[in-house]
């Protein structure tokens, strides 16, 4: 019953076969309008990306830079922070919940890169899972950065107040 024609590409238009269509509600006739698209939307949403988009390879180029040694232990430091995050969240305690999402991506970044070294010296995928649950066992667990401040902070704190 309904069709869509594309006046140009800045306007859609939905228009019936009859313009005006009949209901079943006491012959009340609705008579169906033009919705258009502005292009300036389009042309903002698409700069951000590409901004995006830039912060990403920068990003990346950075973690490429870094040693697989520095990599697991900036993962390890991530995922320490995001258990800070969880423990904050699940207490009531004020956060930031776009941290969640901008550490588990960064952990993902790094973990690609760490692949793709792995494919570069060519080790296949079970004997990466191999290593990596190795690796995993290895972990000697430590406070995260964020914990660690926070302890400095009140130590400093304190050394004042019985100064």
């Amino acid at each position: 019953m309904l069709s869509l024609s594309v006046a140009s590409p800045s306007s859609v238009t939905f228009a019936s076969k009859t313009n005006l269509t009949k209901s079943s509600f006491h012959g009340v006739r609705v008579c169906l309008t033009r919705i258009t698209c502005t292009p300036s939307i389009r042309a903002t949403s698409s700069v951000s990306s590409v901004v995006k988009m830039a912060k990403k390879q920068e990003e990346l180029k950075d973690i490429r830079t870094k040693t697989t040694e520095q990599i697991n232990e900036e993962i390890v430091d991530l995922k320490g922070e995001l258990f800070m995050l969880r423990l904050q969240r699940s207490a009531r305690n004020e956060f930031k919940s776009s941290e969640f999402r901008r550490m588990r991506k960064r952990v993902a970044r790094m973990l690609t890169v760490k692949r793709e070294r792995e494919i570069e010296e060519g080790i296949n995928k079970r004997l990466s899972r191999k290593l990596d649950r190795q690796w995993k066992k290895s972990i000697v667990v430590r406070p995260p950065p964020s914990l660690k401040k926070l302890q400095e902070e009140e130590a400093a704190a304190e050394a004042k107040e019985s100064a």
